[in-house]
């Protein structure tokens, strides 16, 4: 007998109906200069226009508006670079309980300061000698709270799925024709939430992930059959992508749904930054920007129909996006 999905359109239909109250119908842009120039109908989801600035929001409130009475009084941990500490901690406050998050202390400032301003406690950590998952999970125990995965935890993936959903939605009010979504990856949530609801939509489209050159490991996991982990002297500007290996729950469904997967370097996404300011008038951050940069740089695979990239965040430090901006490395 077939193992039951972690997560079924069912469960994003629910999630979609679960955060229509709190939740942002983020816009599905088009821009006749970024289809001239690629000569193709490319179709933008802006995840920046999101509550929080990010599509975290999407998940973050939908599992945290399932747990019960005694679970909110008792609170919540996380970890996160920023987008998810900042959705988790947004979603704590509109549902009224305590909300820790785990972040590396080289964060974007930004995003630490957002996720203050909206009322979480803040732990932070050293990415590069210590294991966030061990001191949220240390905290998550000490205080009696429930842990909230960034990516794998079915409540997180099907809120994350509630932005195909919308894709499906808006493309069909454009008239457009989807053949394939360009999606940023980090552990993998997101793109495992999107596949699943277009595919038991709309099996024929194509979903790639997106990630830095040196956060590579889904491509690589994609290409092996088994989950890769990423060098320890790995960097990146793209904050967001920075997990070691793909999900244990996310990689199965990625998998299993995914055409493969594309790479960028730092320096296309930094290119892609400056289109989006200069071309589309966006704030995209770097991590949100490594769709449109694989689209840009002649990365994804033809198709027929229109291309959607995600844009999935807008959460950069003003100093960095202005280096960036005016053509410096940042």
């Amino acid at each position: 007998m077939d193992r039951q999905p972690a997560v079924t359109i069912e469960a994003i239909i629910d999630a979609a109906r679960v955060i229509a109250p709190a939740a942002v119908r983020t816009p599905l842009l088009e821009n006749h200069a970024l289809n001239d120039r690629l000569g193709r109908r490319v179709l933008l989801k802006f995840e920046g226009a999101q509550r929080t600035g990010s599509f975290k929001f999407r998940g973050a409130y939908n599992r945290l508006a399932r747990l019960d009475v005694q679970q909110r009084a008792a609170g919540v941990v996380a970890w996160s670079s920023g987008n998810h500490a900042q959705g988790v901690a947004a979603a704590a406050q509109l549902l009224a309980m305590p909300a820790t998050i785990v972040m590396p202390v080289d964060a974007p400032a930004i995003k630490l300061v957002n996720t203050r301003a909206l009322g979480a406690e803040v732990v932070t950590y050293d990415r590069h000698s210590e294991s966030r998952e061990e001191i949220a999970t240390a905290l998550a125990r000490n205080r009696g709270a429930t842990l909230v995965p960034s990516f794998d935890d079915p409540f997180i993936i099907a809120g994350q799925g509630t932005a195909g959903l919308e894709i499906l939605d808006q493309a069909a009010e454009a008239g457009a024709i989807i053949g394939q979504i360009l999606v940023c990856c980090g552990g993998g949530g997101l793109t495992a939430g999107i596949a699943t609801a277009v595919k038991a939509r709309a099996p024929a489209i194509a979903v790639y992930t997106v990630e830095p050159a040196d956060f590579d490991d889904t491509a690589r996991s994609l290409a092996s059959g088994v989950r890769e982990s990423i060098a320890p002297d790995a960097r990146s500007i793209c904050d967001a992508l920075m997990a070691p290996s793909p999900g244990a729950m996310t990689f199965p469904i990625n998998r299993a749904l995914l055409s493969g997967g594309l790479v960028v370097s730092d320096d296309q996404v930094r290119d892609a930054m400056r289109f989006a300011f200069s071309t589309l008038k966006l704030v995209v951050e770097p991590g949100g920007a490594v769709a449109l940069a694989a689209m840009l740089h002649d990365l994804a695979p033809s198709c027929d129909g229109a291309s959607v990239v995600l844009l999935s965040g807008s959460n950069v430090d003003p100093a960095a996006y202005a280096a960036i901006i005016g053509g410096g490395p940042a």
